[in-house]
């Protein structure tokens, strides 16, 4: 982690993309004086499960994972971030230690609003209040479907849903189509919730029948149609 000159909120491409998108000035000023900001390198932790939180991150710019530590230390990750999204809200307003760790996929840079004045802009703005609120919902409905998917839902089901995920909320890249994040086979097994010998079978399974291209840690979807039917997402 290395500090570095913080970027203004009032200029930051990110800020259009999060909570903050449409605060008003005089709050959005008082953000960027407040904040501190960090350099993190792939694989660095920014905040470990079971500490308590000091403030809320803001992804600049960056990839980040959450996991939590499941049977025999088996990591399984919960949650993915990017550029405009913010980490720690649930517990910053509950009180309790950090449920997950948020480690980065790639160099990342974060800032931090430190708890006190989260909570200042809290009771001062509604609207923030009413999408942090929004946040603390979507989360609630994503855990409920995870639970559901892991107890109904056939491995390859759930690989193909996170496929598409990825390629969603990452998007491709411009110059060669690939999604836009560079994840390992056993990163993309701990999404899924199997073995990581698994995740690797059914990857080279959909390669060979012309689905993905696969080049070492990136992917392509080719056939998006067959995926959303294998995702037992099609219409």
């Amino acid at each position: 982690m290395r500090k570095f000159h913080s970027p203004s909120c009032d200029t930051c491409s990110a800020r259009f993309q999060s909570v903050f998108c449409d605060m008003p000035e005089d709050e959005i000023s008082f953000i960027s004086d407040s904040k501190h900001c960090n350099l993190y390198s792939k694989g660095q932790t920014i905040f470990n499960e079971g500490n308590y939180p000091s403030g809320l991150f803001c992804i600049n710019k960056g990839r980040v994972k959450l996991s939590q530590t499941g049977f025999e230390g088996k990591e399984q990750i919960i949650r993915l971030a990017k550029d405009g999204d913010v980490m720690g809200y649930r517990s910053l307003i509950s009180g309790d230690p950090y449920s997950a760790t948020a480690t980065v996929l790639e160099d990342s840079k974060i800032c931090v609003i430190p708890k006190n004045i989260f909570f200042e802009l809290l009771r001062k703005d509604v609207k923030l209040t009413g999408k942090i609120m929004k946040l603390l919902a979507d989360d609630l409905k994503f855990a409920q479907n995870k639970i559901t998917n892991l107890a109904q839902k056939p491995v390859i089901e759930r690989l193909a849903e996170t496929l598409l995920m990825l390629k969603e909320y990452y998007g491709i890249k411009d110059e060669d189509a690939y999604l836009n994040i560079t994840i390992t086979r056993e990163e993309i097994a701990n999404i899924v919730g199997t073995a990581t010998e698994t995740a690797i079978r059914l990857l080279s399974e959909l390669r060979k029948e012309g689905i993905l291209e696969i080049e070492g840690k990136k992917i392509k979807i080719l056939r998006s149609e067959a995926l959303l039917k294998l995702a037992n997402l099609y219409d």
